[in-house]
């Protein structure tokens, strides 16, 4: 259910911008992005950090876009998004010496500190390269490349998030006692 709420807007900014263009297809995103927010605080009663500086980002970044009719601002938007991540995640495990991924997952996972220490660093190369393919992909090449993109480049987070998921099951601490499953 939560991934086809995190699908939710990029898919409704597609079809809106295959039938009606970009315009009205970041109006869409705009609106879908609040009704999303509102899903989500509702299901979890909180908005987590990144729930409030995308909706601000997808807010800001789109009524620039209208405001001035100048779809450069949504292209760039992910950009902004993923480089604010990377460097936020950064900062805070090597100048603050915090991982704020162990601080936001760790009630829910039991994971070595390396572990943590790792992921917190994929999280930063990940979104280094997201910003950086957006970013080259927003600049040279057209509305309609990138909105392509931006649906099939679905495939990179998708990727990320399944080799992660191997990559700490190995690392999940095991029940050794077969009966507990049963019970």
């Amino acid at each position: 259910m939560k991934i086809l709420l995190d699908f939710f807007p990029i898919l409704l900014f597609f079809a809106a911008y295959k039938f009606y263009g970009i315009y009205v297809g970041t109006g869409v995103l705009m609106a879908a992005t609040v009704v999303q927010m509102g899903a989500i605080y509702a299901i979890d009663r909180k908005l987590q950090t990144l729930h409030k500086v995308t909706l601000a980002l997808v807010l800001i970044f789109g009524a620039l876009t209208l405001a001035l009719h100048d779809d450069r601002f949504i292209k760039w938007k992910p950009t902004v998004l993923y480089t604010a991540m990377a460097l936020a995640l950064a900062v805070a495990l090597w100048v603050l010496h915090k991982n704020y991924l162990k601080l936001l997952l760790g009630t829910q996972l039991t994971l070595p500190d390396p572990v943590w220490h790792r992921l917190n660093v994929a999280w930063i190369g990940y979104s280094a390269f997201m910003a950086t393919i957006n970013g080259y992909v927003a600049a040279f090449y057209s509305t309609e490349d990138w909105v392509n993109f931006k649906l099939w480049g679905y495939a990179f987070p998708l990727v990320f998030i399944i080799a992660q998921g191997i990559y700490i099951h190995r690392h999940l601490p095991q029940d050794d006692n077969p009966d507990a499953a049963g019970s």
